[in-house]
């Protein structure tokens, strides 16, 4: 029951970008569509789903119209190169991952993929297929292709920053949810999610909730799209735009073309940029080396027995709970053993994680094959796909161990805080 109640919530999420109550100026039955004057140009705005096979079939419909200059869509570069080369993660550096600390990145990134490819196979269309049709037409076409959404890293790291430190494992929590949740979604249900007053009520809870995912994930990137959309008008290049957008960006975009009247450049910049992270998480971890090393101190001032029993217990419960860890991910035996030595180790040096070693280990003795790779897109659709490629299995070796860690060193502070206090 729990399971289903997640894939719910995290359905309402993915339904986020697709769900405002909006009066559509054609029938309910098509895609809702906007025109909007911005300069010397007319904008018109496309509302889709991005699983669904009649937002694909408009996109065609209205590109072979011939009445268009240019054509908007909602990617970044980086998503629309994925598009161009979906075989990008084949030559993917899992060793370059794991150095340069996008390991976690990597993992959300397919997690997210996952749930909207599992939705998108259940209908026999890729996912983004709008987004393919309107790249094809506009090369058959001739016609220029912006991208006028924001980098996606970009868009991730404002939302990590604008939630709690608490709430963050909410979304963890949902992550993990949509990896194994097989909760499956009809055809009907992603046909209405563009119509907006079937889930008003669903969209309103969600506001309120979690204002602080809503304002990244959606208001700015409508604000971002209208910002991209009126400084390619400020070109005078383009007298007739079309704009394919989810459909729960097209009213907000609407009104910000409408009624926002600072410069796009201004807009752009700021929306861009990343706040910079809390200090006082960054010194969590130095003083908890601080009070572990003071206690193996006082530890063997009252007696070498209780100092070194007490390196025992940060020894077995650390790198316990990392193995275990490990272990969850079947990870290689030798790369349990790893985790068993490193974590204790690693978890006085803050600078170097767990899950980096026991990940660098797995991946040294479980070498990716250009088949995993390949297949990673298709196997991380099932729970059972992430533990049997050997990319995401490593993947998995880096987040479990991590967070055994992690846990092991709390456990093992308190209880060496017991032991010298007599509890």
């Amino acid at each position: 029951m729990r399971n289903r109640h997640a894939a719910r919530a995290i359905l309402r999420i993915h339904r986020l970008e697709q769900t405002r109550k909006e009066p559509l100026e054609m029938k309910s039955s098509e895609e809702p569509l906007r025109t909007v004057t911005v300069g010397d140009s007319r904008v018109t705005i496309l509302g889709t789903a991005h699983v669904s096979r009649a937002s694909a079939d408009k996109v065609r419909e209205l590109l072979t119209s011939e009445q268009f200059d240019a054509v908007a869509v909602e990617l970044c570069p980086s998503r629309y190169n994925a598009i161009l080369e979906p075989d990008v993660l084949a030559k993917m550096n899992l060793f370059q991952v794991l150095r340069e600390g996008k390991a976690s990145m990597v993992t959300a990134t397919l997690a997210l993929g996952a749930y909207q490819q599992r939705m998108a196979e259940q209908f026999g269309i890729e996912p983004g297929a709008e987004m393919r049709a309107a790249i094809e037409c506009a090369r058959e076409a001739e016609l220029p292709v912006l991208l006028v959404d924001r980098e996606v890293g970009v868009t991730l790291k404002r939302i990590y920053r604008n939630v709690p430190w608490w709430r963050r494992f909410t979304l963890i929590g949902g992550l993990i949810a949509s990896v194994v949740t097989s909760e499956e979604v009809s055809e009907e249900d992603i046909e209405r999610l563009k119509e907006g007053d079937i889930l008003e009520s669903t969209f309103s809870q969600f506001a309120a909730e979690a204002k602080d995912l809503y304002l990244p994930l959606i208001d700015e990137r409508d604000r971002y799209m209208a910002a991209r959309l009126r400084e390619e008008a400020a070109k005078s290049e383009h007298g007739t735009m079309l704009a394919i957008v989810g459909a729960g960006h097209l009213a907000g975009i609407e009104r910000y073309l409408q009624e926002d009247p600072s410069p796009p450049a201004e807009t752009i910049s700021r929306l861009e940029h990343v706040p910079p992270p809390s200090r006082w998480p960054k010194y969590i971890p130095w003083a908890i080396v601080v009070l572990i090393l003071a206690g193996f101190a006082i530890g063997f001032s009252r007696s070498s027995d209780l100092g070194w029993q007490l390196v025992v217990d940060w020894v077995v419960i650390n790198g316990g709970l990392a193995a275990l860890g490990a272990a969850i991910a079947l990870g290689h035996p030798l790369t349990i053993v790893s985790a068993f030595l490193a974590a204790p180790l690693t978890s006085l040096n803050p600078t170097v994680g767990a899950g980096m070693a026991t990940a660098a280990v797995e991946v040294y003795l479980r070498k990716p094959t250009v088949g995993d790779f390949s297949a990673l897109r298709r196997d991380t659709t099932s729970p059972k796909g992430w533990w049997q490629n050997r990319v995401s299995r490593s993947l998995l070796v880096f987040f479990f161990s991590t967070l055994g860690s992690a846990i092991g060193t709390y456990v093992a502070g308190f209880r060496i805080f017991g032991r010298l206090t007599g509890g």
